[in-house]
């Protein structure tokens, strides 16, 4: 069993994996090459191609690879070392990274909320909010936010377009991996046709996705050792090429070669920097990951080995291209030397492999938060080990990833065309994610807003760069990240939607407690023996459902509990605080609610226990309802704990006569059975509503919950249990 195994199994989550001996941080640094940073490893494979694959030429004094060269090294320097590695990574949220994480840190400390309904967070003990209190600024901003709903939703279509464009990320990153890793056969092949290397590179890709299942812990141990041999073999390449061929290019490190570069090329120039970028794809990808590794440990492993080792890639491949124009196209596998062709082939082509392995496990990982937070469609997720924090397999999105990589593959077959979606998509996220920063720096952190301003003013102004000449290539291919992410984000926006308007529904009408206990005699009203479960979005008030279930059928079980199961916008809720409980009516009623909280990052599936959890914690809560001087209240973790330690013997006396009462009252309904009565509504657009609002609720979001998974599948509830009350919602 690997450390960060024992470490887990231990209790210890691996956002707290920094105050962890130096030995297991070794380890687990070594064990994130394989899977962090296989997609930044590979980008030698295709960049220096790219770069040159427009209209830019060489010349004899070699300026413009000397140029290129000082891109490469300065953007890979100030984007991926300084602002990821050494500024980003201390933004996590309580050790989870990536876009989506970064605007669930923002909505926690701003207050802010995705669905613009109750917050249920706030009481959270792992989350609470340190340091000083809030600057003018940060108060400023935070008012700023609150007071206009606009910028909320502005906030978060950005975010969803930075975030939709990662997905293209994972879409791009195994088609141009893979077909860049098998071209190089061509060398050997002359006569080999396109169409072998595409079959062949279709073949790898299905393999790939195939294998997702079994999730990234198996090979965990594999992947590592790949990406470690694949990085030492091309430092010694580029160290063997610097000597061969020339030992100038160490002068490239000069930024003054960046200005030579666009002062001799001009437009042609500017318009190559779209290759340039393509230098540091991964480094999203790096940060998306961040929850399966400390930050620690990822930074010693890019420091000590992986920045080193690109650098000096780059560096030799410059130094064989001063020598060899004419192999621009193909410069990376015509650097290697013959000796070691096949072995470095071979190697490249399963360190691609495991490069896209990175960002389709970072895929999974941001349609998994997005789903948890009402942002995408219910779908399956599957926790591929029950050992290692934060691994998953989400089977739609796995063959949907697999056919969208497979048709950018047959119908581009040029890796060059592919670069140019590839770095339209990786130069966006990396722009929204430094605003995102910004905001982080004054709402969270308490900077000062010329801080802020700096940050975003030099790395946006960098990232603008590249954007506008990556733009240029969206007839090229540029369109394909454009296309896919305008796909997604309508489907993000238009479930985020949705939900939205079921939850205001659901807030405007939901029904007095008072008037159904008023109504019972008049209705019929019976009481079964039993618990019924009912499942709301509410965390206050009775739902509607219930309200239409009573009219139609004026009988419900002695004992009633609302249950509502809330996506804290937190990466983790800790099991004693899971629970909130609290009474709803008068005693004699026998009706609880009870609030489930869970964070982005946690599984979202009861089992059977979650019901005794339950009993145990309503049972609990009225033993010390009525004590005062009874301890605070925490909804247990053993299931079969029924009462807890008093302060008192007059306490103690109380929670006898409880549970001679009420209590027992609540295990005899448990024993009757439990029913889990769920909501089966659908949505429909009012008719005064517009015709976009028409189309968007009673077409796309229509189709999207026909089709998604049905909320009893992913709380797992019994089919034998489940009641399910239909009913038409007008929104």
């Amino acid at each position: 069993m690997n450390p960060s195994e024992e470490l887990v199994e231990q209790g210890i989550s691996p956002r707290n994996l920094q105050r962890v001996s130096c030995a297991t941080v070794l380890t687990l640094a070594y064990q994130s090459l394989g899977v962090v940073y296989g997609d930044l490893s590979i980008s030698p494979l295709y960049v220096y191609k790219t770069t040159f694959s427009g209209k830019l030429s060489l010349h004899e004094d070699d300026e413009e690879i000397f140029g290129v060269l000082s891109f490469i090294l300065w953007t890979f320097t100030l984007i991926a070392l300084f602002k990821y590695v050494f500024i980003v990574m201390l933004a996590d949220d309580n050790g989870e990274g990536g876009t989506f994480a970064l605007y669930s840190l923002l909505c926690r400390h701003a207050r802010l909320s995705i669905l613009h309904q109750e917050i249920t967070d706030e009481d959270l003990s792992e989350y609470v909010t340190e340091g000083n209190k809030d600057t003018w600024h940060s108060a400023a901003l935070k008012s700023f936010f609150y007071k206009h709903p606009r910028f909320q939703k502005a906030l978060l279509i950005f975010v969803l377009f930075g975030t939709c464009m990662a997905i293209g990320d994972g879409v791009l990153t195994p088609s141009i991996s893979v077909l860049s890793s098998v071209s190089g056969v061509k060398l050997k092949f002359t006569e080999l046709h396109d169409n072998y290397v595409v079959i062949i590179s279709c073949v790898l890709l299905v393999g790939l996705f195939s294998l997702q299942h079994h999730g990234t812990h198996r090979v965990a141990f594999m992947f590592a050792p790949i990406i470690t041999a694949w990085l030492l073999c091309i430092s010694g390449i580029g160290i063997y090429n610097i000597v061969q061929w020339n030992q100038c290019v160490f002068q490239a490190l000069s930024p003054v070669y960046m200005l030579k570069f666009l002062q001799t090329t001009g437009i042609e120039g500017w318009l190559s920097l779209a290759g340039v970028v393509l230098s540091i794809t991964g480094v999203e990808a790096m940060f998306a990951n961040l929850g399966h590794f400390s930050s620690l440990s990822i930074k010693i492993a890019f420091t000590c080995l992986v920045y080193p080792s690109l650098v000096l890639s780059f560096m030799g491949e410059a130094a064989f291209l001063s020598k060899h124009h004419e192999d621009i196209q193909r410069s990376f596998y015509k650097s290697i030397p013959e000796a070691v062709f096949w072995p470095v082939f071979i190697l490249a082509s399963f360190a691609s492999v495991v490069g896209s392995q990175a960002v389709i496990s970072a895929t999974f990982s941001i349609i998994s938060q997005c789903s948890a937070l009402n942002c995408f469609p219910r779908v399956k997720i599957v926790h591929t080990s029950s050992k290692i924090y934060g691994q998953i397999y989400i089977p739609e999105v796995n063959w949907m990833l697999m056919c969208l990589c497979l048709a950018v593959t047959i119908g581009l077959r040029d890796t060059n065309m592919m670069g140019h979606a590839y770095g339209l998509a990786v130069t966006t996220v990396m722009f929204v994610t430094t605003c995102l920063m910004a905001l982080v720096m004054i709402i969270v952190w308490k900077e000062r807003v010329v801080s802020a301003l700096a940050f975003l003013l030099f790395f946006g102004s960098i990232e603008l760069i590249y954007i506008s000449a990556s733009v240029t290539n969206i007839p090229e291919g540029g369109w394909i990240p454009v296309l896919l992410s305008l796909v997604f984000m309508a489907i993000m926006y238009t479930w985020n939607y949705g939900t939205m308007m079921k939850h205001q529904f659901d807030v405007e009408n939901k029904v007095s407690i008072d008037r159904i206990v008023c109504l019972g005699p008049s209705l019929g009203m019976v009481r079964v023996s039993g618990i019924g479960l009912v499942y709301t979005n509410l965390v206050t008030g009775v739902p509607a459902v219930f309200g239409h279930f009573v009219t139609n059928l004026p009988a419900f079980h002695k004992v009633l509990i609302f249950v509502c199961v809330k996506s804290v916008q937190v990466p983790h809720v800790s099991g004693k605080e899971r629970l909130i409980i609290s009474r709803v009516g008068p005693k004699e009623c026998g009706m609880f609610r009870c609030i489930v909280r869970y964070g982005y990052k946690d599984l979202q599936q009861e089992n059977c226990n979650f019901e005794n959890k339950l009993v145990s914690g309503i049972v609990q809560f009225v033993e010390t309802e009525d004590c005062p001087d009874a301890e605070a209240f925490y909804a247990p973790d053993d299931p079969d704990q029924t009462s807890m330690e008093l302060k008192n013997e007059e306490n103690t006396i109380q929670v006898s006569r409880n549970l001679q009462d009420e209590s027992l009252q609540i295990l005899e309904a448990k024993e009757s059975g439990v029913t889990y009565i769920l909501g089966h509504s659908h949505a429909k657009a009012k008719k005064s509503a517009s015709f976009i609002k028409k189309v968007a609720i009673d077409i796309v979001y229509d189709f999207l919950c026909k089709n998604c998974r049905e909320p009893d599948v992913v709380l797992n509830v019994p089919p034998t249990s489940l009641l399910e009350v239909g009913m038409v919602y007008y929104v």
